[in-house]
C-alpha cells in the first residue's frame, strides 16, 4: 500500500473552530475511494462528533443520512446503533470528554464522484471518553441522495466548537 495515498487536503485545529471543511475547492474528482483521518479531536463540550458532504461546495443538510454501527464501550454493553433521515452523519457517536478526552478514526467514502449512485462512508473511532473510558464505532453512513460530493464539514453536535485536532483527506490510487 506504500504510495498508494496521495494527500489532497490536511487541516489542524490549534484553536477553536465551529467546523472543519476537508475537500471543496480541494477536491481531487480523480479517484474512487477516499480516506479521512483525524487525530487527537477535541471538542470545547462533551459531544458527538457529526459530518456533512459538500455538493458543489455547498454543505448539505437535507435529511438524506442513513446510520448504522455497534457501538463499544468499557463502561457497559455493546450496543446497535440506527438512525434514518437525519440531517447530518454520526462520525463518533460516544461524547467525547471536553476536558481530557479525544477521538481518532479512520473514514472511507465510495461514489463520491458518481451523481447516479448513493455515497457511502465507512466510520471506525475510537473515543477516549475521559475518566478511563474508552468507547467507539464501527459502521457506516449512506448519504440517500444521487450526486456528485466534493467534501465534507465536520462539527461537534449541539452547536460547540472543535478545540484541537487533526484532519486529513486521501485520495487511494487505483
Amino acid at each position: 500500500m506504500a504510495g498508494s495515498l496521495i494527500l489532497i487536503d490536511s487541516e489542524t485545529v490549534s484553536s477553536a473552530v465551529a467546523s472543519v471543511t476537508l475537500g471543496g475547492s480541494d477536491w481531487d474528482s480523480s479517484y474512487d475511494v477516499y480516506l479521512i483521518k483525524f487525530n487527537n479531536v477535541s471538542p470545547s463540550t462533551a459531544e458527538q462528533m457529526k459530518a456533512r458532504f459538500l455538493e458543489s461546495g455547498t454543505e448539505n443538510s437535507t435529511a438524506n443520512y442513513d446510520y448504522a454501527a455497534k457501538h463499544f464501550r468499557t463502561s457497559g454493553a455493546y450496543e446497535n446503533l440506527s438512525a434514518t433521515n437525519a440531517t447530518s452523519m454520526t462520525v463518533a457517536s460516544a461524547q467525547i470528554h471536553a476536558t481530557d478526552g479525544n477521538a481518532n478514526g479512520c473514514l472511507y467514502i465510495f461514489n463520491a464522484n458518481n451523481s447516479s449512485e448513493y455515497t457511502f462512508i465507512t466510520t471506525d473511532t475510537t473515543i477516549w471518553a475521559g475518566s478511563g473510558q474508552v468507547a467507539g464505532d464501527a459502521g457506516g453512513n449512506v448519504f440517500t441522495v444521487t450526486s456528485a460530493i466534493n467534501g465534507i464539514k465536520f462539527f461537534i453536535n449541539s452547536s460547540h466548537n472543535i478545540d484541537s485536532g487533526t484532519f486529513s483527506l486521501y485520495g487511494l490510487k487505483k
